[in-house]
């Protein structure tokens, strides 16, 4: 018996329409009127009920949607119909708490630790290591400047001009690539049916290598040898048309005896330069044109370099003189004003050299160097890229512009030489405690009092201590000026430079970093050893030090400057170099340690790292310098 709503209801058998079994079920009374009303219903029209559509036919789905999803089993979220979104909001950027402007602590909870030290290699297009070590087999071959095809004064001048006072000269990785390719004559293509105006007719070089290594005489000595042969090439044609000339003048004065014509003045070349050399700034301008104008002491050329430092008439009998002139060096905005309304000045032009085409390519260039090589391109026939980096800006713009290009780079490309020891400084630590400038003055003092191990040259001791040149990076160059202040309070001989400082501060202050002191003579020696015997025959009561005088770095100078001093400057006097800041980029660091290590000298590095540098960055770079191996 069973109990259902106060009612007691006797047990009995139950039919299954299906089946036809019996089974004894305790069925209610409302159970037993939808049997009996089923059972009627199939058994009257049969075809009528499988024509009737269910009330459940516009669901989704029968089945309950599970909450338990993802809970039960190891292989529970597998054949998954629907996309799972999770309750909570994703975490935002950086960049982008940033410009909603939140605070900086979120974006530093936000900041994901997965983050690459050394994501910022991307700026650098990578060069294989089996085109490295095919570049240097190749390259071991060469090991003398008498196995180039040179002229002989060309080749003489390497020597006596271009690098003084050196006995054995060796030429570098990149001039071992550069000056045989250079020296052979350009591919001239076939020209098809459909000529593109738009394709260069020229050759095109890019010449890549490490800071340092010689890029500029590599380019230099093949255009120079370029230049004479062309003019002796020039000599005999004036000579062969002014033997033409004579003969049709005299021809003439046989027929019209009375008849005179006014003679043409000959043509000038003043103005009309043969080989443009293009630096970004007016400080490598200085430079290159000093390298350029040493070689024409003995290389009978005329050379000439004009920046916007210059005055207006100091350019003017520069580039406009009756003598003419042979190679330029410049840079692009003057050049593309002065071709503006003097057009002639690209007409002869056969050399088009971009040192330092990294930044000639970029944003603030780009325009107007693509101006003047448009303009020289009918006269041109080398089109010569020099770059210490190849980013991927300059690449794309390379593949581009010149698909055709070769490019000639080194086995070290976007390597820091491992003669140069990188030293990091944790400014949060004792005595420091966060300040960098304290952290700065700290290490410059410890540098100027410790010995020189490496002196300039044998007889150094008879000129008295060594003058030792320090060159300090920051990021902004308004912090160049506060920095110089805060080290000449603390007794050091400092100086700043940067975008702000005028062309003649410039000048005056890169001289006393990248001239260095040359060796005595014999007869300078005698003389300093000749005083210091009448010194210590006069008994002489030494000053007593002063206060202002104990707080003084003797025989110290240092530099604080942006990187308007990391790029092409010859910095062969600077041994040690110090990061104020961690650069942004791993250029900025190629660029910056590119300062030491030239010509196979030893340097010295030391980077200051705080709390919100990273110091996983300076750690993969300190290991790639180790190991010898590339950034990228």
């Amino acid at each position: 018996m069973n109990r259902l709503s106060g009612l007691s209801l006797p047990r009995r058998p139950s039919v299954c329409l299906f089946c036809c079994v019996q089974t004894s079920l305790p069925i209610s009374p409302l159970q037993g009127q939808a049997v009996r009303s089923l059972a009627t219903g199939r058994s009257s029209n049969r075809r009528a009920a499988r024509m009737t559509l269910s009330r459940d036919v516009g669901r989704s789905s029968l089945r309950p949607k599970r909450t338990d999803r993802g809970k039960i089993g190891p292989f529970s979220n597998m054949n998954q119909t629907e996309a799972r979104v999770r309750g909570d909001t994703r975490s935002r950027s950086p960049a982008a708490l940033k410009r909603s402007g939140e605070s900086e602590e979120a974006a530093k909870r936000t900041e994901s630790p997965l983050y690459k030290a050394l994501k910022m290699q991307t700026t650098l297009s990578p060069v294989s290591y089996g085109k490295r070590t095919a570049v240097k087999a190749r390259i071991a071959e060469i090991t003398s400047f008498d196995q180039f095809d040179l002229l002989p004064i060309v080749r003489n001048s390497i020597t006596t001009q271009a690098l003084p006072g050196i006995i054995d000269v060796v030429p570098t990785p990149i001039q071992r690539l550069a000056i045989p390719t250079l020296l052979a004559d350009p591919v001239v293509k076939k020209k098809s049916a459909k000529v593109n105006d738009e394709e260069p007719q020229y050759a095109q070089y890019l010449l890549a290598a490490e800071t340092g290594s010689g890029k500029t005489l590599a380019y230099l000595v093949p255009v120079i040898d370029a230049l004479k042969r062309q003019e002796a090439q020039d000599k005999m044609v004036e000579r062969r048309q002014e033997e033409e000339k004579q003969r049709e003048l005299e021809e003439k004065k046989k027929q019209q005896a009375f008849d005179i014509e006014p003679e043409l003045p000959p043509e000038s070349n003043a103005a009309r330069p043969r080989v443009i050399i293009l630096v970004p700034t007016a400080e490598l301008v200085s430079q290159v044109g000093e390298k350029v104008k040493a070689f024409s002491h003995t290389v009978k050329y005329r050379s000439g370099m004009i920046h916007s430092g210059l005055t207006p008439r100091r350019i003017k009998s520069t580039l406009f003189s009756e003598a003419g002139i042979d190679i330029l060096v410049t840079t692009p905005h003057l050049l593309a004003s002065i071709a503006k309304t003097e057009p002639y000045v690209l007409s002869r032009v056969s050399h088009l050299i971009l040192d330092e085409a990294d930044s000639l390519m970029d944003r603030s260039f780009l325009p107007t160097t693509t101006e003047v090589i448009s303009k020289a391109a009918p006269s041109l026939q080398k089109l010569i890229l020099c770059s210490a980096t190849i980013p991927r800006s300059l690449d794309t713009q390379l593949r581009k512009r010149y698909p055709d290009i070769r490019r000639l780079t080194t086995p070290n490309l976007h390597a820091i030489p491992r003669r140069v020891q990188l030293g990091v400084i944790d400014i949060q630590k004792d005595p420091y405690r966060g300040n960098r400038d304290l952290a700065c003055a700290d290490v410059i003092w410890s540098i100027g009092k410790a010995g020189d191990s490496d002196p300039v040259h044998p007889h150094a001791h008879y000129l008295g201590p060594q003058v030792k040149k320090i060159i300090v990076f920051v990021n902004e160059r308004e912090e160049a000026e506060q920095v110089a202040e805060f080290l000449k309070s603390k007794g050091i001989d400092a100086y700043s430079l940067s975008r702000d400082s005028t062309a003649r501060k410039q000048e005056e202050v890169l001289a006393e970093f990248t001239t260095q002191q040359a060796p005595p003579t014999p007869d300078e020696i005698m003389v300093i050893k000749q005083r210091r015997r009448e010194e210590r025959m006069i008994p002489m009561e030494p000053p007593k030090p002063t206060r202002a005088d104990r707080r003084m770095l003797e025989n110290t100078k240092v530099l604080v400057t942006t990187d308007i001093a990391s790029r092409g400057i010859d910095t062969l006097a600077v041994k040690t170099v110090v990061l104020y800041h961690v650069p942004h980029t791993t250029i900025d660091f190629i660029h910056r340690l590119g300062r030491l290590g030239r010509m196979g000298k030893r340097g010295r590095a030391i980077v200051l790292v705080g709390k919100k540098d990273r110091k996983d960055v300076v750690k993969e770079v300190r290991e790639g310098m180790f190991r010898g191996q590339a950034l990228i």
